[in-house]
């Protein structure tokens, strides 16, 4: 198969990003929504064994990697301390 430059120019990644704060905080909830609900369609996938089911066992896998991506959001953060006050941590 022969590739074209436009297709070649098309699968280039955008390199700079101008999401927000609010949209990073937005997306967040909203996979947490997401994983909360997978989480209560997976408790049904399990026959009465407790053996899941092909859907259950391929919802888990996306709730793995919408957990991992939480994780990655979580450790970009950086956290507030003031510099000039007695921090009280909570």
């Amino acid at each position: 198969m022969q590739r074209n430059q436009e297709t070649e120019h098309m699968a280039e990644y955008n390199p700079n990003f101008e999401l927000t704060i609010d949209d990073i905080d937005l997306i967040e909830s909203a996979l947490r929504q997401t994983k909360e609900a997978y989480s209560q369609q997976h408790i049904e996938l399990f026959d009465e064994a407790g053996t899941p089911n092909e859907e259950a066992i391929q919802l888990d896998e996306t709730m793995k990697q919408i957990q991992d991506l939480l994780g990655r959001i979580h450790n970009q953060k950086v956290f507030f301390r003031p510099r000039e006050e007695v921090y009280i941590g909570g």
